[in-house]
Formats: structure tokens, C-alpha cells, sequence
């Protein structure tokens, strides 16, 4: 299944994508659910499909979410945190004008100045179908976060980003108290999960039975890129675990 890159998703959506995030610093853009109904075609729908980025959403209204093979309703107010390896989609639509939802790369929020690794928290961990439905005073705490990263994108304070990637640890971990018991022994899980995903991928390279087929996916970075997570961070795992590098 070929993912929706973030390319596809700005032709599908006609909304505009910022242009003064540094190259180095990853993707990021926040977007009001009612201004993206401004813009998008009547007949565009929200396919089945993984997506190349990750996504925090706050649903208002009652709508339902199936992500693989698991599908969750929510009823009035919903919170949905999407990890670009699972697929999913809403179905039977029924989103009133007041949602939001951003859009990330795993290196918005891993650099130089922030060390968070989405594939190492819990929230989006692979085992995860996190979507919850929330009360009318959580609806109204999020609204507030969101309110912030749509009112920092578009100021002019220098340091912006680095504001809005604290807004973002804010929904990260708000999404993360609502999962039941999660326990410090899931982070430490993490080098692990990486490492099995990393051999996961390494073997499916290697099912070649002719000539024709080649090696799809061959330097760390693209296997970084493959499992959504820093080169350095796939690095220190697999290190951590194994005793190897990446390249070894």
C-alpha cells in the first residue's frame, strides 16, 4: 500500500503548505477544520490508506474511525492521534465545523533542539487504536491548544516552531493520560519494538525470485525513513539491542 505523501495531501486538500519551516527541521502545519471545508472539492474523501506523516486530531461531532482492521465510534467529541503505519479512515462522516487537526513529520519533532520520538511513546505505538472520545470540557481544553498553534503558525516570533512543538508534547501527552495503566516499562520497550519493526522490514528485502526483482530498501536512512524515525535514533536502537549498527 503506497502512502499519501505529504505532496498528495495538499493537492487533495488545495490548502497551502508553509514555506519558512527549515529543510532540516522536518514538517509541520496545523489546520482548522472549517477553513479546509472552505477549500477542498465536494466529492473529496478521506481514503483508506497510510499516510506519510503523523496526524493529532480533535473530532467535534460524532463520526467513526477504522484504523486497520478496528473500527471506533465516536459519539460527540474525539481525539485521534495517527501513526503513518497503520491505515485508517473515517467513515459515516459527521464532523461539525469546529475540529482541528495537524500534520507532522517524526523529524519536526526529533532535531537538534527537541529530543520527542513519536515511535518511541506509547500513543503511538502500532498496538495502539488510539481515538477516544472525550467530554465537552476536554473538547474545550484541546480547542484552546489548537487555538495557540494556529495563532503561533502564523506570527512572526522567530522561535514559533520550537513553541509549537511544546503545544504538540502538550496533546501528546493530554492523548496519553487517557490511555488506561500506561507504565514506564512501555517506554522502555522501545528499543525493542524498533528493532523487531527494522528486522521485519530487512527481511521483506530479500524475497527475491528473479532476476527482476531488486533490494527496495538499502542505506539506514531509507530504513529510518521506511520506519518513520530518525537514522540516529534506528542507530542507537539497534546498537542498544543487538550490538550493530545500522550499516553492520
Amino acid at each position: 500500500m503506497k502512502p499519501t505523501s505529504l505532496e498528495d495531501f495538499y493537492k487533495h486538500t488545495l490548502s497551502g503548505s508553509p514555506n519558512d519551516i527549515p529543510a532540516q527541521s522536518g514538517h509541520f502545519n496545523v489546520f482548522r477544520i472549517k477553513d479546509l471545508n472552505k477549500l477542498k472539492p465536494v466529492d473529496a474523501a478521506m481514503f483508506y490508506n497510510r499516510k506519510s506523516f503523523f496526524k493529532i486530531a480533535l473530532l467535534v461531532g460524532s463520526t467513526k474511525v477504522k484504523y486497520a482492521d478496528t473500527t471506533v465510534d465516536v459519539e460527540e467529541n474525539g481525539l485521534l492521534f495517527a501513526d503513518p503505519s497503520i491505515p485508517y479512515q473515517y467513515i459515516d462522516q459527521d464532523l461539525q465545523d469546529g475540529g482541528y487537526f495537524c500534520i507532522f513529520t517524526a523529524d519536526f519533532l526529533f532535531n537538534k533542539k527537541s529530543k520527542i520520538l513519536p515511535d518511541a511513546l506509547p500513543i503511538f505505538k502500532t498496538d495502539h487504536y488510539p481515538v477516544f472520545n472525550i467530554s465537552f470540557k476536554q473538547k474545550k481544553e484541546l480547542s484552546i491548544i489548537f487555538e495557540k498553534i494556529c495563532s503561533e503558525i502564523n506570527s512572526d516570533y522567530v522561535y514559533r516552531y520550537d513553541l509549537i512543538r511544546a503545544y504538540i508534547a502538550e496533546l501528546i501527552h493530554y492523548g496519553q493520560k487517557l490511555i488506561p495503566n500506561v507504565s514506564r516499562n512501555e517506554l522502555r520497550n522501545a528499543p525493542q519494538r524498533i528493532t523487531e519493526k527494522f528486522f521485519d522490514l530487512l527481511e521483506q528485502q530479500f524475497s527475491i525470485n528473479s532476476p527482476a526483482d531488486r533490494v527496495q530498501v538499502r542505506t539506514p536512512k531509507e530504513y529510518a525513513d521506511k520506519l518513520c524515525v530518525h537514522v540516529n535514533y534506528l542507530n542507537k536502537n539497534l546498537k542498544e539491542i543487538t550490538g550493530k549498527s545500522t550499516s553492520e
